[in-house]
């Protein structure tokens, strides 16, 4: 074993100066008594919703997907912590989103319902046409999004203003709820704007985030400041047996004989 005399002289000084070993995430288990947001992407919504910009309007969500993504819901109620405190935003695809995880092994939870977590409102814009959104727009839309971070629609909100009133909602319920773990059932938007915040990047680079239904992202909130757990984690697949193990494991809820990952044809949702 070295003693810090055999070190040279820079290693000593950064050794001597590290304060936050504690921090570091070095074991597979998170630390206990951290202010941690696990934020959950909603639920597929129903085919013709998907047709039109939706944004901050209240649509079903895809009942053919509920049944055949049983497994997902199951895996999110055994990946998410307990005690925990439950939030969603005030539209019903995130409360019927958290219902369901309930009910496929978490068990049942209140939940508060948060505005300042909902979706980007389109304002005007609500129940277009995509093919007619392009002629609207004032700027360039965003590669990964429907409009530009800074597009204004007419009576809605820029992703710029999404991503200021999550983060000042992310403030007020870590400084509240400090030490807890909260499971938060939001939209894309929403947790794209939560990322933008955690990191202090703009929210054209945030949108470049990939967050898919039903996925995943954990971000804690530290005396140092707040850090990125995990983003996009999607539920994970499951040995059917443990007479699998060393192979590839099938999806929970699939026979074993079954491509693990051939998606679900929901066009007709």
């Amino acid at each position: 074993m070295h003693e810090f005399h055999d070190l040279p002289v820079q290693w000593i000084s950064s050794v001597s100066i590290q304060t936050n070993h504690g921090n570091f995430l070095d074991t597979p288990q998170l630390q206990k008594g951290v202010t941690r947001f696990w934020l959950i992407r909603h639920a597929l919504v129903e085919q013709n919703a998907r047709m039109r910009l939706y944004g901050a309007m209240d649509v079903p969500l895809c009942p053919d997907s509920l049944v055949a993504q049983r497994w997902m819901y199951e895996a999110l109620a055994r990946r998410l912590p307990r005690p925990a405190l439950w939030f969603t935003s005030p539209l019903s695809r995130t409360q019927q989103t958290a219902r369901a995880i309930q009910q496929a092994g978490y068990g049942p939870h209140e939940w508060q319902v948060e505005p300042d977590l909902t979706e980007q409102s389109m304002g005007e814009w609500h129940g277009i046409t995509h093919d007619t959104l392009p002629e609207r727009l004032s700027l360039p839309a965003h590669p990964f999004w429907s409009v530009s971070a800074t597009e204004l629609p007419p009576d809605g909100e820029s992703m710029v203003q999404v991503c200021a009133r999550v983060g000042a909602c992310l403030d007020r319920l870590a400084a509240r709820h400090a030490g807890q773990d909260m499971v938060v059932v939001s939209h894309g938007g929403a947790i794209r704007a939560a990322l933008a915040h955690a990191l202090r990047i703009h929210a054209e680079t945030a949108l470049h985030f990939s967050i898919q239904n039903l996925a995943l992202s954990v971000i804690e909130r530290l005396p140092e400041g707040w850090r990125i757990v995990t983003v996009n984690e999607l539920p994970m697949p499951v040995p059917a047996s443990s007479d699998r193990v060393g192979k590839t494991p099938a999806w929970a809820g699939q026979d074993a004989e079954q491509p693990a990952m051939v998606a679900p044809d929901f066009r007709n949702c």
